[in-house]
């Protein structure tokens, strides 16, 4: 177990607002938010940087299968 010092007022809202069981969940909920949202920015940052086939036409590759 890691030993950290938490905000008291934070730690007590998170819960309240998860509806969390103990301590430990609402830690745990709110790492894996943090997590999964670091990953959305990562693939944030790759919109505008693919280019495109302007003449590409997805309904023609739809007919074909």
């Amino acid at each position: 177990m890691t030993n950290i010092q938490i905000d008291e007022t934070l730690l007590q809202e998170a819960i309240a607002l998860g509806k969390h069981p103990t301590t430990s969940a609402a830690i745990e909920a709110a790492l894996r938010e943090y997590i999964q949202h670091r990953k959305q920015l990562k693939v944030l940052e790759l919109f505008g940087t693919i280019d495109y086939d302007e003449d590409y036409d997805y309904k023609q590759q739809r007919q074909k299968q």
